[in-house]
Protein backbone atom coordinates (compact mmCIF):
# COMPACT_ATOMS: atom_id res chain seq x y z
CA UNK A 1 0.00 0.00 0.00
CA UNK A 2 1.16 3.70 -0.84
CA UNK A 3 1.35 5.65 1.95
CA UNK A 4 -0.44 8.96 1.25
CA UNK A 5 0.90 12.09 1.67
CA UNK A 6 -0.86 13.56 4.98
CA UNK A 7 -3.63 16.32 5.26
CA UNK A 8 -1.59 19.53 6.55
CA UNK A 9 -4.02 22.42 8.36
CA UNK A 10 -3.27 25.47 10.67
CA UNK A 11 -5.05 27.06 13.62
CA UNK A 12 -4.24 29.02 16.34
CA UNK A 13 -5.54 29.23 19.90
CA UNK A 14 -6.85 32.73 20.48
CA UNK A 15 -6.23 34.27 24.27
CA UNK A 16 -6.87 37.14 26.05
CA UNK A 17 -7.47 38.50 29.54
CA UNK A 18 -10.66 40.07 29.94
CA UNK A 19 -11.59 41.69 33.43
CA UNK A 20 -8.51 39.93 34.75
CA UNK A 21 -9.55 36.71 33.53
CA UNK A 22 -7.93 34.25 30.81
CA UNK A 23 -10.27 33.75 27.88
CA UNK A 24 -10.10 31.23 24.64
CA UNK A 25 -12.06 31.43 21.36
CA UNK A 26 -13.55 28.26 20.39
CA UNK A 27 -15.73 27.47 17.42
CA UNK A 28 -18.66 24.68 17.71
CA UNK A 29 -18.66 22.83 14.30
CA UNK A 30 -22.10 20.65 13.89
CA UNK A 31 -21.31 18.65 11.66
CA UNK A 32 -19.12 16.87 14.20
CA UNK A 33 -21.20 18.46 17.13
CA UNK A 34 -17.53 19.33 18.33
CA UNK A 35 -16.10 21.94 20.39
CA UNK A 36 -12.51 23.08 19.11
CA UNK A 37 -9.96 25.61 18.15
CA UNK A 38 -9.86 27.33 14.79
CA UNK A 39 -8.58 25.51 11.99
CA UNK A 40 -8.38 24.45 8.30
CA UNK A 41 -6.46 22.76 5.37
CA UNK A 42 -3.64 24.85 4.14
CA UNK A 43 -4.30 26.00 0.15
CA UNK A 44 -2.19 25.42 -2.29
CA UNK A 45 1.17 27.36 -2.14
CA UNK A 46 -0.09 28.81 0.99
CA UNK A 47 2.21 28.51 3.99
CA UNK A 48 1.01 27.53 7.48
CA UNK A 49 1.39 31.19 9.37
CA UNK A 50 -0.78 32.48 6.33
CA UNK A 51 -3.43 29.46 6.64
CA UNK A 52 -3.66 30.18 10.46
CA UNK A 53 -4.37 33.56 10.00
CA UNK A 54 -6.88 33.22 7.13
CA UNK A 55 -8.65 30.13 8.82
CA UNK A 56 -9.07 31.95 12.00
CA UNK A 57 -10.68 35.16 10.05
CA UNK A 58 -12.98 32.82 8.32
CA UNK A 59 -13.87 31.14 10.94
CA UNK A 60 -14.85 33.11 13.46
CA UNK A 61 -14.21 36.88 11.90
CA UNK A 62 -11.41 37.36 14.04
CA UNK A 63 -8.05 39.41 12.55
CA UNK A 64 -5.36 37.67 14.71
CA UNK A 65 -1.42 38.00 15.61
CA UNK A 66 0.32 35.45 16.05
CA UNK A 67 2.12 34.67 19.00
CA UNK A 68 4.77 31.22 20.11
CA UNK A 69 4.56 28.73 17.80
CA UNK A 70 3.08 25.30 19.83
CA UNK A 71 4.04 21.77 18.70
CA UNK A 72 2.29 20.19 16.09
CA UNK A 73 -0.73 17.94 16.27
CA UNK A 74 -0.55 14.81 13.81
CA UNK A 75 -3.76 12.33 14.49
CA UNK A 76 -5.44 9.69 11.95
CA UNK A 77 -8.02 10.58 9.67
CA UNK A 78 -10.83 8.87 7.75
CA UNK A 79 -12.70 5.66 7.33
CA UNK A 80 -11.34 2.66 5.31
CA UNK A 81 -8.14 4.17 3.84
CA UNK A 82 -6.86 6.43 6.98
CA UNK A 83 -4.91 9.29 6.59
CA UNK A 84 -2.89 11.23 8.76
CA UNK A 85 -3.85 14.56 9.57
CA UNK A 86 -0.73 17.47 10.31
CA UNK A 87 -2.44 20.26 12.07
CA UNK A 88 0.13 23.55 12.69
CA UNK A 89 -0.56 25.29 15.83
CA UNK A 90 0.18 28.73 17.07
CA UNK A 91 -1.22 31.24 20.51
CA UNK A 92 -2.82 34.28 18.95
CA UNK A 93 -4.06 37.62 19.68
CA UNK A 94 -7.30 39.84 18.63
CA UNK A 95 -6.28 42.58 16.15
CA UNK A 96 -8.79 45.65 16.89
CA UNK A 97 -12.07 45.08 18.28
CA UNK A 98 -13.84 41.61 17.83
CA UNK A 99 -17.20 40.47 18.76
CA UNK A 100 -18.03 37.12 18.35
CA UNK A 101 -21.84 37.57 18.22
CA UNK A 102 -21.05 39.50 15.14
CA UNK A 103 -19.85 36.38 13.26
CA UNK A 104 -21.95 35.09 10.39
CA UNK A 105 -22.68 31.25 11.49
CA UNK A 106 -22.87 28.93 8.83
CA UNK A 107 -23.55 25.21 8.32
CA UNK A 108 -19.78 25.16 9.02
CA UNK A 109 -19.28 27.03 12.04
CA UNK A 110 -22.72 27.52 13.78
CA UNK A 111 -21.06 29.15 17.13
CA UNK A 112 -18.32 30.82 18.30
CA UNK A 113 -17.28 32.19 22.05
CA UNK A 114 -14.95 33.13 24.25
CA UNK A 115 -14.71 30.52 27.25
CA UNK A 116 -12.48 31.02 30.55
CA UNK A 117 -9.54 29.44 30.92
CA UNK A 118 -10.25 27.81 34.03
CA UNK A 119 -13.06 25.82 32.20
CA UNK A 120 -12.30 25.73 28.30
CA UNK A 121 -10.62 22.07 28.44
CA UNK A 122 -14.16 20.92 29.92
CA UNK A 123 -15.80 22.23 26.64
CA UNK A 124 -13.29 20.95 24.19
CA UNK A 125 -13.97 17.70 22.42
CA UNK A 126 -10.68 16.11 21.91
CA UNK A 127 -8.48 15.18 24.12
CA UNK A 128 -5.81 15.98 21.48
CA UNK A 129 -7.06 19.73 22.15
CA UNK A 130 -7.02 20.17 25.89
CA UNK A 131 -3.20 18.89 25.61
CA UNK A 132 -2.64 22.15 23.16
CA UNK A 133 -4.60 24.31 25.70
CA UNK A 134 -2.32 22.99 27.91
CA UNK A 135 0.49 24.26 26.58
CA UNK A 136 -0.85 27.49 24.83
CA UNK A 137 -1.40 28.38 29.18
CA UNK A 138 2.35 28.82 29.22
CA UNK A 139 1.91 32.17 26.57
CA UNK A 140 -1.05 33.42 28.34
CA UNK A 141 1.12 37.10 28.89
CA UNK A 142 1.52 39.05 25.76
CA UNK A 143 4.72 39.08 24.03
CA UNK A 144 6.19 41.09 21.39
CA UNK A 145 7.52 39.14 18.36
CA UNK A 146 11.00 40.26 16.89
CA UNK A 147 11.70 38.67 13.52
CA UNK A 148 15.92 38.32 12.57
CA UNK A 149 15.69 38.34 9.30
CA UNK A 150 18.90 37.42 6.79
CA UNK A 151 17.86 39.74 2.96
CA UNK A 152 16.61 37.82 0.52
CA UNK A 153 19.24 36.41 -2.23
CA UNK A 154 21.32 38.96 -4.06
CA UNK A 155 23.72 39.46 -7.37
CA UNK A 156 27.01 38.04 -6.03
CA UNK A 157 29.90 39.84 -5.50
CA UNK A 158 31.66 38.68 -8.36
CA UNK A 159 28.98 39.40 -10.82
CA UNK A 160 28.70 42.80 -9.49
CA UNK A 161 31.46 46.03 -10.03
CA UNK A 162 29.62 48.75 -8.59
CA UNK A 163 29.46 49.76 -5.12
CA UNK A 164 29.41 47.16 -2.30
CA UNK A 165 26.47 48.35 -0.46
CA UNK A 166 24.33 48.87 -3.88
CA UNK A 167 24.23 45.29 -4.86
CA UNK A 168 20.85 44.41 -5.64
CA UNK A 169 18.73 41.71 -5.05
CA UNK A 170 18.03 38.73 -7.91
CA UNK A 171 15.10 37.59 -9.77
CA UNK A 172 14.72 34.83 -6.91
CA UNK A 173 15.54 37.92 -4.14
CA UNK A 174 12.90 39.77 -5.01
CA UNK A 175 9.91 36.87 -5.35
CA UNK A 176 11.49 36.20 -1.65
CA UNK A 177 11.16 39.16 -0.87
CA UNK A 178 7.58 39.41 -2.17
CA UNK A 179 6.58 36.23 -0.36
CA UNK A 180 7.76 37.71 3.18
CA UNK A 181 4.92 40.02 2.91
CA UNK A 182 2.35 37.68 4.17
CA UNK A 183 4.55 36.15 6.80
CA UNK A 184 5.42 39.19 8.51
CA UNK A 185 1.86 40.30 8.23
CA UNK A 186 0.81 37.31 9.93
CA UNK A 187 2.77 38.83 13.16
CA UNK A 188 1.57 42.18 12.84
CA UNK A 189 4.82 43.58 12.22
CA UNK A 190 4.74 47.46 12.32
CA UNK A 191 8.63 48.58 12.78
CA UNK A 192 11.08 48.12 9.99
CA UNK A 193 14.98 47.79 11.07
CA UNK A 194 17.20 47.33 8.12
CA UNK A 195 20.89 47.43 7.17
CA UNK A 196 21.32 50.81 5.11
CA UNK A 197 22.56 48.03 2.59
CA UNK A 198 19.94 48.12 -0.49
CA UNK A 199 19.80 44.12 -0.79
CA UNK A 200 18.49 44.46 2.65
CA UNK A 201 16.27 47.69 2.71
CA UNK A 202 14.73 46.32 -0.09
CA UNK A 203 13.99 42.32 1.01
CA UNK A 204 11.44 44.90 3.58
CA UNK A 205 10.13 47.49 0.64
CA UNK A 206 7.33 45.19 -0.50
CA UNK A 207 6.18 44.54 2.77
CA UNK A 208 6.31 48.43 3.94
CA UNK A 209 4.68 49.36 0.74
CA UNK A 210 2.15 46.54 1.20
CA UNK A 211 1.09 48.46 4.54
CA UNK A 212 2.49 51.60 4.73
CA UNK A 213 5.58 51.40 6.80
CA UNK A 214 8.89 53.35 6.38
CA UNK A 215 12.06 51.14 6.58
CA UNK A 216 14.66 52.55 9.36
CA UNK A 217 17.77 51.94 7.93
CA UNK A 218 21.20 51.91 9.93
CA UNK A 219 24.84 51.57 9.25
CA UNK A 220 25.04 49.72 12.63
CA UNK A 221 23.46 46.77 10.73
CA UNK A 222 25.84 46.47 7.78
CA UNK A 223 29.01 44.55 7.46
CA UNK A 224 31.16 47.42 7.10
CA UNK A 225 29.34 49.09 9.76
CA UNK A 226 28.55 46.55 12.71
CA UNK A 227 30.74 46.85 15.48
CA UNK A 228 29.18 44.22 18.54
CA UNK A 229 28.63 47.00 21.27
CA UNK A 230 26.74 48.93 18.28
CA UNK A 231 25.12 45.66 17.46
CA UNK A 232 24.44 45.00 21.18
CA UNK A 233 22.35 48.47 21.52
CA UNK A 234 20.37 48.13 18.69
CA UNK A 235 19.02 44.65 20.05
CA UNK A 236 18.83 45.95 23.25
CA UNK A 237 16.74 48.89 22.05
CA UNK A 238 14.17 46.73 20.07
CA UNK A 239 13.46 44.20 23.00
CA UNK A 240 12.49 47.31 25.02
CA UNK A 241 10.06 47.81 22.19
CA UNK A 242 6.23 46.59 22.99
CA UNK A 243 6.31 46.86 18.78
CA UNK A 244 6.83 43.75 16.31
CA UNK A 245 9.36 44.58 14.60
CA UNK A 246 11.44 43.21 11.35
CA UNK A 247 15.25 43.26 11.62
CA UNK A 248 17.04 42.68 8.35
CA UNK A 249 20.83 42.30 8.26
CA UNK A 250 23.99 39.85 6.98
CA UNK A 251 25.02 36.51 7.39
CA UNK A 252 28.07 38.04 8.90
CA UNK A 253 26.32 40.07 11.00
CA UNK A 254 23.44 37.72 12.32
CA UNK A 255 26.10 35.92 15.71
CA UNK A 256 26.52 39.21 16.96
CA UNK A 257 22.72 39.72 16.93
CA UNK A 258 21.62 36.08 18.33
CA UNK A 259 24.52 36.91 20.86
CA UNK A 260 22.77 40.14 22.00
CA UNK A 261 19.53 38.54 22.20
CA UNK A 262 20.99 35.22 24.07
CA UNK A 263 20.17 32.90 21.95
CA UNK A 264 22.29 30.27 19.69
CA UNK A 265 20.91 29.84 16.22
CA UNK A 266 22.58 28.00 13.16
CA UNK A 267 23.09 30.45 9.86
CA UNK A 268 20.37 31.77 7.70
CA UNK A 269 19.75 30.98 4.33
CA UNK A 270 18.65 34.33 2.59
CA UNK A 271 15.06 35.67 3.35
CA UNK A 272 15.05 33.23 6.31
CA UNK A 273 14.14 34.37 9.54
CA UNK A 274 14.34 33.63 13.13
CA UNK A 275 11.25 34.76 14.83
CA UNK A 276 12.39 35.85 18.62
CA UNK A 277 8.69 36.43 20.99
CA UNK A 278 9.80 38.35 23.78
CA UNK A 279 8.33 39.59 27.20
CA UNK A 280 9.94 42.90 28.91
CA UNK A 281 13.20 42.47 27.48
CA UNK A 282 13.33 38.78 28.08
CA UNK A 283 12.55 35.61 25.17
CA UNK A 284 9.57 33.38 25.79
CA UNK A 285 9.45 31.42 22.68
CA UNK A 286 12.19 31.24 19.32
CA UNK A 287 10.72 29.57 15.85
CA UNK A 288 12.20 29.38 12.44
CA UNK A 289 10.92 30.90 9.21
CA UNK A 290 11.57 29.51 6.49
CA UNK A 291 12.69 30.82 3.03
CA UNK A 292 10.50 30.90 -0.12
CA UNK A 293 11.41 28.03 -2.29
CA UNK A 294 9.29 28.42 -5.99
Amino acid sequence: MIEQDPVVAAGAVVMRRRKGVGQVLLVHRPKYDDWAFPKGKLDPGESARTAAVREVLEETGARIRLGPKLADQTYAIGNGTPRTKLVHYWTARVRGDYKPSEYVTNEEIDEVDWFDLDFAAEWLTYDRDRDVLAEALAFQRRSHPLVVLRHAQATSRKQWSGDETERPLTALGKQQAQALVPELAAYGVKRLVSSSARRCWTTLAPYGSAYDREIEVTDHLSEAGAHPDRVSDEVEWLLGLETATVLCSHRPVLPAVFDAIGIDEPPLEPAAAVVVHHRHGRVVAVERLQRYRP
